[in-house]
């Protein structure tokens, strides 16, 4: 049962209208120190998370994020950034927010009220047991992302949950909840900040885990990514000569020949054997 929620408790410090410019970044700037020692105590339950979620990827499950607000956003984002980082399509990892598309710019009145339209989302999709799916809500009550969690526990899919609030009504609908004790926000209740950030924190940790175990990094570089602009296309001629020992022109008629780093590695390497 959802105990006194943290994120709604009053902020530690008062009038914030008379404070100086300097004493309101500063103050800012002190509780968000707190957000990486408020992660790190979650660290155990990340990992047992990202191992539940990695064999059903690797057979070819899906990730999804539900959220509404703020944290609906921010599973968008993260999952937004895989196919140009990491080269996957855009149907593996897939942010759903409360509202739909319109719900990412504007907000949607009453949706994250809804818990039947978390299920209607998903099963657009056809979820199934192979898929993963972890509900974010720093309040751990939202409704939408509670009945999300609930159908995808019917369909047997993993389910997790992010929350800045303990003994939530998400944990008790996810499998396993990652609960982030960042404290009050500097603006009562504005979860938007601290309790926002450390949600970014914990999906990067995902994401990434998840895409080195799957293989979509070697070494430290990102060898899948998607040379779209020219910052990334340099990027991956940079990757060549580092990976290969290579001159400038050789690496950039190789990106130019197969388009990809990855393709580019392979084909020096074969040419090798």
């Amino acid at each position: 049962m959802q105990s006194n929620k943290i994120t709604e408790s009053s902020s530690n410090y008062s009038d914030l209208e008379k404070m100086s410019t300097i004493e309101i970044i500063e103050n800012m700037n002190n509780e968000d120190k707190k957000i990486a020692d408020a992660v790190q105590k979650t660290l155990p339950i990340i990992i047992e998370m990202i191992d539940h979620i990695y064999p059903r990827f690797l057979a070819g499950g899906r990730l999804f994020y539900i959220g509404a607000g703020t944290s609906g956003r921010l599973g968008i984002l993260d999952a937004s950034e895989i196919p140009p980082t990491y080269g996957l399509p855009h149907d593996r990892v897939i942010g759903l927010i409360a509202g739909g598309d319109t719900a990412i710019r504007k907000s949607v009145e009453f949706a994250e009220d809804s818990p039947d339209l978390a299920r209607k989302d998903l099963e657009k999709y056809k979820l199934n047991e192979n898929d993963s799916v972890i509900g974010i809500a720093a309040s751990g009550s939202t409704p939408y992302v509670i009945g999300g969690l609930e159908y995808a526990n019917k369909v047997g899919a993993f389910t997790g949950g992010l929350t800045n609030n303990p003994n939530s009504l998400v944990a008790e609908a996810a499998s396993l909840t990652v609960e982030v004790i960042v404290g009050p926000e500097f603006v009562t209740g504005s979860t938007r900040m601290k309790s926002g950030t450390s949600q970014k924190l914990v999906l990067n940790m995902i994401s990434t885990a998840l895409m080195i175990k799957i293989g979509r990094v070697k070494g430290n570089k990102m060898i899948n990514m998607q040379l779209s602009n020219i910052k990334l296309v340099n990027r991956g001629i940079n990757f060549l000569m580092d990976e290969l020992n290579i001159e400038r022109e050789e690496a950039s008629l190789l990106i130019d020949k197969y388009g990809s780093v990855k393709e580019a590695l392979s084909s020096k390497s074969n040419s090798n054997e």
